[in-house]
């Protein structure tokens, strides 16, 4: 087993893990364009995003135990190929609806490599080693969906929307080539586990039955979905109540990535001195902290201003960076068999959350800078209670002398 990761290799896998969320909204400044050459509404524009989560959460299912039986390699370059053809389908898209059929294909593929891309470096490398290749991945994985829309907008200035989707294409070509390339097998034949449905859902059943597993989930999935709530919002946000235009959406997402970036070098350095445990603590201190702030500037400033409603954004996604690595990490652990299974199921449960927040929760709070902070701030809430259950749980069983629940590639509870 490796002790440190190579350079390529990092790269490559955070190009995997990057390259379905970052497909989730470059659309997000086209979409004037779009519904009008398809004289589509609102509603039937928010569904090009909802479609594609629904379908990225179902075949998220599949891709961490079909990589399980089958390796990984496979798994990957099939996916990042029908993800390139399901871009060109976009491009070439004649109504609306067709529009809806090859987003929801790239959605059925997209999660290959953002999900097998967690099970590698878990197969590949573990302790402070693991935790830190998933928070530099983690810097690349957290901002695609942030830093998408600000690049949609600059390949829009360049001619028709249907560009941005030979980009998502081109990238997509590019990184098939450099997996066939470069990306290696990191589970052999002898470790691999036959794919039966019968045992797929058993094992599905045994993770959702785990006491663990739904705190560790609930906890990683609120978290993203409080940023997520601004990303899915991000038209109505800035074109509506901020007042700017289809290329100024970096005003929303560069506080949003610089906070990403910074989150997740500060869990890279932090790997190894304190614990994962501890780590997760002072994410949540930012994001509360965050959170009061945002709902403050809501209040004070009716009308949102620049660049006061956005700075509170930023901050909280540090937290959210700075928790996300060591949250995984403590879940997959609890699986060490089935780590692509278990990958997928919290892929899963995170998708569908945000996709029903994307197609119904959005249309009703992305009207008021208000609505949007004290949604958010619920949100982190909750996963802010979740993980004090967790940390509940593990206590609980240091207490009556049995394994405290965190795998020797993490640290132990406080």
């Amino acid at each position: 087993m490796s002790v440190t990761p190579k350079r390529g290799l990092t790269l490559l896998l955070a190009g995997l893990a990057m390259f379905g969320p970052f497909a989730i909204d470059t659309m997000f400044p086209a979409f004037p364009a779009i519904a009008a050459e398809f004289g589509a509404d609102d509603f039937a524009m928010q569904q090009t995003l909802s479609i594609y989560l629904v379908a990225l959460a179902v075949m998220s299912l599949v891709h961490g135990p079909l990589s399980d039986a089958l390796g990984r390699r496979p798994v990957v370059i099939g996916g990042v190929a029908v993800f390139t053809l399901a871009s060109i389908g976009c491009a070439l898209t004649w109504s609306i609806d067709s529009l809806w059929f090859f987003r929801a294909l790239q959605g059925t593929c997209a999660g290959a490599g953002w999900i097998v891309a967690r099970a590698i470096m878990r197969d590949l490398y573990q302790g402070p080693v693991v935790q830190r290749l998933m928070s530099n991945v983690s810097m690349l994985f957290t901002i695609a969906p942030a830093l998408a829309p600000m690049i949609g907008g600059w390949v829009l200035l360049a001619g028709n929307w249907r560009l941005i989707f030979w980009f998502l294409a081109l990238w997509g070509a590019l990184l098939l080539v450099a997996s066939i390339w470069r990306l290696p097998e990191s589970h052999p034949p002898e470790r691999r586990l036959p794919l039966r449905a019968g045992a797929l859902v058993g094992g599905y059943l045994d993770m959702l039955r785990h006491r663990q597993f739904w705190p560790l989930a609930i906890a990683g999935t609120m978290n993203f979905s409080a940023m997520f709530l601004y990303i899915s919002s991000a038209p109505a946000f800035v074109v509506g109540l901020l007042k700017l235009g289809p290329q100024q959406f970096g005003w929303l997402f560069v506080p949003a990535v610089m906070g990403m970036f910074l989150g997740a070098l500060m869990s890279s350095r932090l790997a190894g001195r304190i614990s994962v445990t501890s780590t997760i603590s002072l994410g949540y201190g930012v994001m509360l902290g965050a959170s009061v702030l945002n709902v403050a500037t809501a209040l004070v400033l009716p009308q949102p201003m620049i660049p006061w409603s956005v700075l509170p954004i930023g901050l909280h996604a540090i937290g959210i960076s700075l928790s996300f690595p060591s949250l995984t990490v403590l879940l997959l652990d609890r699986f060490p068999l089935h780590r692509g299974g278990a990958s997928s199921l919290q892929a899963f449960v995170s998708l569908v959350f945000n996709a029903v927040l994307a197609g119904l929760v959005v249309v009703f709070v992305s009207g008021s800078a208000l609505h949007l902070a004290l949604s958010a701030a619920t949100l982190t809430v909750v996963g802010f209670v979740a993980w004090r259950v967790f940390r509940g749980q593990t206590k609980q069983e240091l207490l009556h002398g049995g394994d405290d629940g965190v795998a020797p590639a993490a640290a132990s509870p406080d």
